[in-house]
């Protein structure tokens, strides 16, 4: 398919509606093809130009062959006061470009345009030339491609430019497979052949109380009764040694 540049200067425009109170206007103009808002170019702010701005700016488009001989693409044109509190509209003009289309148009031709206010009502001209040069072909842009392994292979169909490759922090190795965990990080790993089996320790009795009470006293009164019974037996040996025995 074949392509044709569009090369427009927009030289002036006159008669524009006055938007300033106070002062002379400062314009500018946008122009584009209308649908397309990255085609979008520029004019110099004309400062204190009033209502008859004046640019001669030259710029250039590409159409594609079916636009220049049925509607549907259009060349728009905006024309701005630039102001200190906010830009604002004076006026518009739409071109459709078949209409503009003549394949023997190689020198500049020059026409002119109503300009419409924000209101919708004609208020100034728009003067501007324009040609189309010589067609050209679109060319496909080869398929790019990238390094694998065993040399360069092209890029599988339905895949764009390979994913970017990020580098990751290095971990300190361990003598298994892996990485370290840094330290203060997550929970410890579980020792080798897992955890022991938890064990309740033993319920503390509610008569521990009691049954020390009743060691105690136990305790004692054998005690008592062992020391009684010692002393039985001194006082009966230190009897029969009075009998001679």
């Amino acid at each position: 398919m074949e392509y044709w540049p569009l090369k427009i200067t927009l030289v002036s425009a006159e008669g524009l509606q006055d938007v300033k109170l106070l002062g002379k206007m400062d314009l500018y103009a946008e122009i584009s093809l209308a649908g397309y808002p990255q085609s979008m170019k520029k004019t110099f702010v004309n400062k204190n130009c009033g209502s008859n701005p004046k640019w001669n700016f030259k710029t250039e488009f590409f159409v594609d062959e079916p636009y220049l001989t049925k509607p549907g693409l259009n060349l728009h044109i905006r024309i701005r006061d630039d102001g200190t509190f906010g830009d604002k509209d004076i006026g518009t003009v739409t071109i459709p470009v078949y209409e503009l289309f003549r394949p023997d148009y190689a020198d500049d031709h020059a026409v002119s345009y109503q300009v419409i206010t924000s209101f919708g009502k004609p208020k100034g001209t728009l003067k501007l030339f324009y040609n189309f040069g010589d067609p050209k072909l679109h060319v496909v842009e080869p398929t790019m491609a990238y390094r694998a392994p065993g040399g360069y292979q092209a890029t599988p169909p339905g895949i764009g430019y390979p994913p970017p490759q990020y580098a990751q922090p290095a971990y300190a190795q361990s003598s298994g497979y892996g990485y370290q965990p840094q330290p203060g990080y997550g929970y410890a790993a579980p020792p080798v052949g897992g955890y022991a089996p938890y064990s309740q320790p033993p319920r503390k009795s509610k008569m521990g109380g009691l049954g020390g009470m009743v060691r105690l006293l136990a305790g004692s009164f054998l005690g008592q009764a062992i020391s009684d019974i010692g002393s039985s037996v001194a006082a009966y040996d230190d009897g029969m040694g009075d009998f001679g025995f």
